[in-house]
């Protein structure tokens, strides 16, 4: 049995003493921060702000070896359909799964007017579906059409106008999706350039007010320089999962659970945390058999080598105190009594639940859209949802008795800030008309 390269850290009381900082590194990770990339997404920006089309034509074919006119940067509706046609259809009927089980849970995220209304006050916080958003789909090492379904139908639930859809090189199954999601439009462009015109707007890729969906370093540095030019959902890193599981867990299913994982990416991250040391030798075991005949062998063998590791901690409340300081974008709780150490994650992108809740199904027909926060994001942020497509408004309106009522608070308040003009605009409204 060749050596998977596997890496195992012992946090245990008695562990090794370089572990915990090996750990404490791992769960440091961040992304989108300064990168080699950062350079050239600037300077593709910056090209497009300049020339509009001419630059993302001339970019397309630099980096993509393809060659389009601004004519042929959307794909019509009759090409759409001709494309989704070709689909299998059992490839087809998967989708359509997929897409129930995605607007039936994303329905019940509808957001209503929040506010109050008091003698002569009325307050309200209105809510609004944003009025153009672009879902970006990658065109890489694999094609993604269930990241077209978790993307575009929250936005549609939402009640946003018009979505778009951007993806180079996109295969039928993709433009299928796209036509299930009821996605409005598809360009097909990519990379840095495309983020540059969807933020901007040329002549003809029309200017919208958010932008979705992951894509290669080259595109995060570019969503996360456009941001104020129009919203991004969040700084996309690799894929990740944390696969939690004491002695009653099945190494066959862990093992599957992190390969799948692992699969994704050659910098995706892989990670099992136990409390059982005899399960880490029979994960590896069955790593290694799976391993042999996965058509992406390399590249998972590659992940979980370089990025992947089994955590040997105390014991269950030193689980729930790893993945939390991890916070990964998915945890697969494998274990006698998931239900308890599910309520006690507070950290994490997406918490599966059991035996029979793999991650497979959170990316595919569960519900919940798999666009999840990475690489420590679970701290702060939140899956793509209903509420990642709407803005909400301040509608104020007062009567003259509650202005009487507040002035003088507002008055000595603006005054303190040296805003004798705040303080003006509030007591005019009330002087003596005869």
């Amino acid at each position: 049995m060749r050596d998977l390269g596997f890496r195992t850290l012992d946090l245990r009381g008695g562990g090794r003493a370089e572990d915990p900082s090996t750990w404490r590194g791992l769960c440091s990770r961040a992304a989108g921060l300064e990168g080699e990339a950062d350079a050239a997404a600037r300077a593709i920006i910056a090209d497009v702000r300049a020339r509009g089309d001419a630059a993302v034509c001339e970019l397309t074919s630099r980096f993509e070896q393809r060659t389009l006119t601004p004519e042929q940067f959307e794909i019509s509706r009759e090409a759409r359909a001709e494309a989704a046609a070709r689909v299998s259809p059992d490839l087809r009927a998967a989708l359509v799964t997929a897409a129930h089980g995605i607007r039936v849970f994303h329905e019940t995220q509808a957001h209503a007017d929040t506010g109050l209304e008091i003698e002569d006050v009325s307050l309200y916080s209105r809510v609004a579906p944003l009025r153009r958003v672009a879902v970006y789909a990658p065109g890489g090492t694999a094609a993604y059409p269930s990241s077209v379904l978790m993307a575009g139908i929250p936005a549609k639930v939402a009640g946003v106008p018009e979505v778009i859809l951007v993806t180079p090189r996109a295969p039928d199954v993709v433009l299928l999706a796209a036509e299930i999601a009821e996605v409005d439009r598809v360009f097909q462009i990519g990379g840095a350039q495309a983020i540059a015109a969807l933020a901007l707007g040329t002549a003809t890729v029309p200017r919208v007010d958010k932008i979705v969906g992951p894509g290669n370093a080259y595109v995060t540095a570019a969503k996360r320089q456009v941001f104020g030019l129009c919203a991004i959902d969040g700084i996309a890193g690799p894929s990740e999962i944390v696969v939690v599981a004491d002695a009653t867990a099945d190494p066959e299913l862990v093992a599957a659970d992190l390969i799948a994982q692992a699969e994704h990416d050659v910098l995706a991250c892989a990670i099992l945390i136990t409390d059982s040391e005899p399960l880490v030798p029979a994960v590896i075991a069955a790593l290694t058999r799976q391993l042999g005949d996965l058509p992406r062998a390399e590249i998972a063998s590659q992940a979980l080598r370089e990025h992947g590791a089994a955590v040997l901690v105390d014991d269950v409340a030193a689980m729930v105190a790893a993945v939390n300081a991890y916070a990964p974008e998915h945890v697969e709780l494998l274990l006698a009594d998931a239900d308890a150490v599910a309520k006690q994650i507070t950290s994490a992108g997406a918490i599966f639940v059991g035996a029979f809740t793999p991650e497979a199904a959170g990316d595919y027909t569960a519900g919940p859209s798999h666009v999840l926060p990475t690489a420590g994001a679970a701290r702060f942020a939140s899956p793509l949802g209903v509420w990642d497509f709407v803005k909400h408004t301040s509608v104020l309106r007062l009567g003259r008795d509650a202005l009487a009522a507040q002035a003088p608070a507002i008055a000595r308040l603006a005054r303190a800030e040296g805003l004798e003009g705040h303080a003006r605009a509030a007591e005019l409204r009330l002087r003596e008309t005869t």
